[in-house]
């Protein structure tokens, strides 16, 4: 083994235990918030996951989870398996830019000199530990998520085509190719990302097969680049299920044989095929059509991990997202059907008028065990000349809609249409849109955050005050985000302002120009891979003008990219000592080494604490608390971090399996119906009636008619929708419909049951009701809203029913008959009006107070040194946590039981300290809640306290001017609006004080008369 070679082991390994060291020191020792909780539990027993599914994910992640010594352990395990792949990562990435450090410097390995050696380990070593620190990976590396394992396969892929590039002219040397295609095969089982790298390939081989390098040729790359690229997408990943599922349909329908015969038939039939191409193009001497049918072969065999997706779907497991346990299900999970799609080349602007919609036949298993054939919408049809090339701004919504406004003054052109004229963006406005937003702030933006700043960890939708790129130089940053000093403590505490100086990024544009000038060839790869993974997933993309929560992470690859250029930094800083001192020995390598780590240093510094998930348990407690019901209970859930947390729970530390988890996000589609009416641990399926032809790629929308002048039984309602009888269907368009007859419909109540469920305590039993009458707001229901009804109309009160959210019973007035339990609303026969969400539903203290105070659990912030980001501090201070402790004390109060209010106030205040869960509108009524309890120290230690960060807050956007006052007016004005309540709830309850301070201030930053 040569220098070389040797040092490139010991030190590529180094990096991997270095970085391996730094996840598992920082990762989250439970579930973690979004898809992590989903993905754990899916792992762990091996079931489905939503689309398009990650199988390969599921399996490595359930071999971790094995070797777990308890199901609390699990999670751990799995985080572990992300932190080991992501420390994989970092050493293939290692082992890349040396081989491209070498290849810049034009040596062979045992050519290079001892000063080169320590250069090239250096570059390694530094663009492999600044991505190590980068703000993106890290993220993904603490966590069970797929994008860790997907970076490995990346950087393995990438490493895998420099490794042939290396032996390309010997023989065998093909092994790495397919090599390569098997890993992208496997890879596809975790994330579609990989395919990106694909372009970079090609030009890799390009370059190496052809010495002559032409424009011509590069194009012609590029072009088989994209047919490989445009293969797997479209052809190989649904085309191979989409041809099995044809297969499945003869077999089943005409032969008479079971379901799935004719899938397993196709994948022994293909692999025969497949095996006898191989066979035959050996035998002859076709080497290249040899290796192109081998490497279908083993990506066709990577793929293959889908197909535990069918049989583990095949028996029912509780998670069973699209239920594909045929091919016909599969497909639909491969395509993500449930999540519709955005158009990319061509398609409607916001305002095009729709005039049809456009249907598309696919097959499903009927009750007969057979196919059925069935139409579904595969979206709408406009007129052509409302179809535009590159369509930026197509979402309909109305917030989707303003938020266009927001981002483009939109002007528009009128076109004619029918009798009226329609207003439509302009080309150049749509343009505008893509390159301010999607290419802007959905990447630049993220770029920024990793190799110049961030500004903090706050959702942003282009706001100057959340969410942006930092440098910490103070006059680049306040051209685009205003002054920097005296900036308020709530904006410099954040713990993810984070400030590089440009350090990062200049080092990185230096070894960007170093090797375009010294190995352009490799540099144009870097550069594929570097817009592959970044502008072209933005374009792909096509984001809405408003995201859930921040994409970065589907960019990774890019900023893997760029760290390669950062490693480059040091050749070129090496490079620069030798001409300036006029001599290459070790010292100028060193020295080029230890300046240019000044970088991963930094990045490391100053990324630590908002990355460090070390003892949170945010999601876990979150699961456990909404968990926490009466016995047999339902509850419906609204949205990815009111339900995953519960199925974590469930499913890994087999919290409550009694408990039926019911997604109302889910409920519109006939395969999660079908999995409600079934058993699932060890709780009944939920009550529904309807049978599957009711609901099963028919009645998405329902119409609500009123055929009665007074309320009729909703199990009347429910049994009119269910005929089959013509008078009992409605006449639309040139067909008939199913419908609601009534819009005011009764639920009987089971008083016995009410009681014996323990639903109402005995103490309260004279103010149950005979029975609630409901009223459906609107003019049609979509078929979640049908669900519901059919469960209400079957509901006994036997099984207690919980909402976590107010969406799936919102307007309906539902709302009037709940009891607040904490984390949920207990649907209960006892009306107690409320003018508003903030404050509905009834309280019950008795039930209430031991659960906040004793039984529920708050995620271990009390400790300082753990990390409430953004969305942890949302769901602390909302409808989840902070805001039941007022409510609690409240009511408390007004029952006159003033010390136990007290004692709720000052739980809160240690569970979730305002050091980590920051003062927001729900700090008016702690506040209030102390004064009202007499104990005005307390209220004024709070108060005081807010009121300094409303005064800072204030006092900094009152610097502003123009234009970026213009943008911080609503952030001022909120601010103010908070600090004048603060300042009546003090005249309210006679603080002279601190409403003397208050109204001073208001009257130095003239805002208030003096005389007022």
């Amino acid at each position: 083994m040569n220098t070389f070679k040797k040092y490139n082991l010991i030190i590529g390994w180094f990096s991997f235990f270095f970085a391996a060291t730094v996840y598992l020191m920082t990762i989250e020792p439970t579930a973690s918030l979004w898809d992590c909780s989903e993905f754990i539990a899916t792992s762990y027993k091996l079931e489905v996951g939503h689309p398009p599914g990650a199988p390969l994910f599921m399996m490595i992640s359930r071999l971790f989870a094995i070797f777990a010594p308890n199901p609390q352990s699990v999670a751990i395990m799995i985080n572990s398996m992300s932190a080991l792949a992501s420390a994989a990562t970092i050493l293939f990435l290692f082992w890349s830019i040396t081989h491209l450090a070498r290849r810049a410097l034009g040596k062979r390995e045992e050519e290079l000199s001892t000063s080169q050696i320590v250069a090239i380990m250096g570059a390694g070593l530094i663009g492999a530990i600044a991505y190590t620190f980068t703000d993106t990976f890290w993220f993904s590396a603490v966590e069970g998520e797929v994008y860790a394992l997907s970076s490995m396969f990346t950087a393995v892929v990438f490493w895998a085509i420099l490794k042939w590039e290396n032996v390309a002219d010997q023989p065998h040397a093909n092994r790495w190719i397919i090599l390569i295609a098997y890993l992208t095969g496997l890879a596809i089982g975790v994330h579609l990302l990989n395919l990106l790298i694909i372009p970079s390939i090609v030009l890799i081989y390009y370059f190496k097969k052809y010495p002559v390098i032409t424009k011509w040729g590069i194009l012609k790359a590029i072009g088989i680049a994209a047919a490989i690229l445009i293969a797997a997408m479209f052809i190989i990943i649904p085309g191979t299920v989409q041809l099995g599922a044809f297969f499945d349909r003869i077999f089943v329908n005409t032969l008479g044989l079971p379901i799935n015969s004719g899938i397993t038939f196709y994948a022994f039939a293909l692999l025969a095929l497949l095996a006898w191409g191989v066979y035959y193009t050996h035998k002859k001497g076709k080497v290249i059509a040899n290796t192109i049918v081998l490497c279908t072969t083993v990506i066709i065999l990577g793929y293959g991990s889908y197909a535990s997706v069918i049989i583990r779907s095949s028996v029912q497991p509780p998670m069973n997202s699209n239920n594909p346990s045929n091919p016909y299900g599969l497909l639909s999970l491969l395509n993500r059907d449930q999540y519709g799609a955005r158009p990319l080349f061509k398609g409607p602007y916001y305002s095009s008028p729709p005039i049809d919609y456009e249907e598309k036949t696919t097959y499903y298993v009927g009750d007969d065990s057979t196919y059925t054939q069935a139409s579904v919408i595969k979206g709408l049809k406009y007129p052509s000349q409302f179809e535009f090339f590159f369509p930026r701004m197509s979402s309909a919504k109305e917030s989707d809609i303003a938020a266009y406004h927001n981002w483009v003054d939109i002007k528009g052109r009128n076109i004619p249409f029918q009798d009226r004229m329609i207003n439509v963006p302009t080309f150049a406005e749509n343009l505008k849109f893509f390159f301010a937003y999607q290419l802007n702030f959905m990447y630049w933006r993220y770029f920024l955050w990793n190799f110049v700043g961030r500004q903090s960890d706050v959702q942003s939708t282009g706001e100057i005050t959340d969410g942006n790129w930092l440098s910490g130089i103070k006059p680049i940053d306040a051209i685009f985000l205003g002054p920097q000093d005296n900036l308020p403590s709530e904006m410099t505490s954040n713990r993810a302002r984070n400030t590089y100086y440009f350090l990062p990024f200049i080092l990185g544009i230096i070894g960007l120009v170093f090797q375009l000038n010294r190995d352009g060839k490799n540099f144009t790869v870097v550069m594929t891979l570097f817009i592959m993974t970044g502008v072209a997933i933005a374009v792909y993309l096509n984001s809405p003008p408003a995201e859930p929560r921040e994409r970065d992470y589907v960019y990774a690859g890019s900023f893997y990219a760029f760290c390669i250029w950062i490693g480059f930094g040091v050749l070129a800083f090496y490079r620069a000592f030798q001409r300036w001192f006029k001599k290459e020995n070790v010292t100028t390598a060193l020295v080029a080494t230890a300046i240019c780590a000044v970088v991963p240093a930094l990045l490391g510094a100053q990324n630590w604490d908002d990355h460090d998930r070390s003892n949170r348990y945010t999601a876990r407690d979150l699961g456990h608390n909404y968990l926490n019901l009466l016995p047999n209970a339902i509850i419906m859930n609204y949205g990815d971090n009111d339900t995953f947390p519960l199925w974590y729970a469930q499913e890994v530390e087999g919290e409550r399996t009694d408990v039926r988890i019911m997604n109302m996000s889910y409920l519109g589609g006939e395969w999660y119906i079908d999995q409600m009416k079934l058993k699932c641990n060890n709780s009944e399926p939920v009550p529904f009636s309807l049978p599957r032809r009711k609901y099963t790629y028919t009645n998405e929308f329902i119409p609500v008619q009123n055929l009665f002048d007074k309320p009729i039984p909703i199990k009347q309602a429910i049994q009119f929708f269910e005929s089959d009888d013509p008078r009992t269907k409605a006449t639309l368009g040139t067909g008939t419909v199913d419908y609601i007859p009534a819009k005011q419909l009764i639920i009987p109540v089971n008083k016995q049951n009410v009681l014996a469920a323990g639903i109402v305590k005995e103490k309260d039993a004279d103010l149950i009701m005979d029975s609630i009458t409901i009223t459906i707001q609107q003019s049609n229901i979509d078929r979640s809203k049908l669900m519901l009804l059919d469960l209400l109309a079957n509901f006994d009160w036997k099984r207690p029913l919980y909402f976590t959210a107010f969406e799936p019973i919102k307007n309906l007035g539902l709302t009037d008959y709940l009891q607040m339990e904490g984390f949920s609303y207990l649907l209960v026969p006892i009306k107690t009006p409320s003018n508003s969400v903030l404050n509905a539903g009834r309280i019950d203290t008795e039930s209430l107070y031991p659960k906040l105070m004793e039984e529920y659990r708050y995620g271990n912030f009390k400790d300082p040194k753990v990390y409430a980001d953004y969305f942890v501090q949302n769901i602390m201070t909302t409808s989840r946590v902070r805001i039941q402790f007022n409510r609690l004390a409240d009511q408390l109060l007004a029952e006159g039981d003033t010390l136990r209010a007290i004692a709720v106030l000052d739980r809160s205040a240690e569970e979730l300290p305002f050091s980590q869960i920051r003062h927001n509108y729900y700090s008016l009524g702690m506040i209030e809640g102390y004064y009202r309890a007499k104990a005005f120290d307390k209220g004024n230690a709070l108060l005081n306290e807010y009121a300094r960060i409303l005064e800072e807050n204030t006092a900094y956007f009152l610097q502003f001017t123009g234009r970026k006052a213009e943008v911080t007016d609503d952030r001022l004005k909120n601010d103010i609006g908070l600090l004048y309540e603060l300042y009546k709830i003090a005249v309210k309850y006679q603080q002279t004080a601190e409403a003397e301070q208050i109204r001073q201030f208001f009257v130095d930053q003239g805002l208030m008369n003096e005389n007022a």
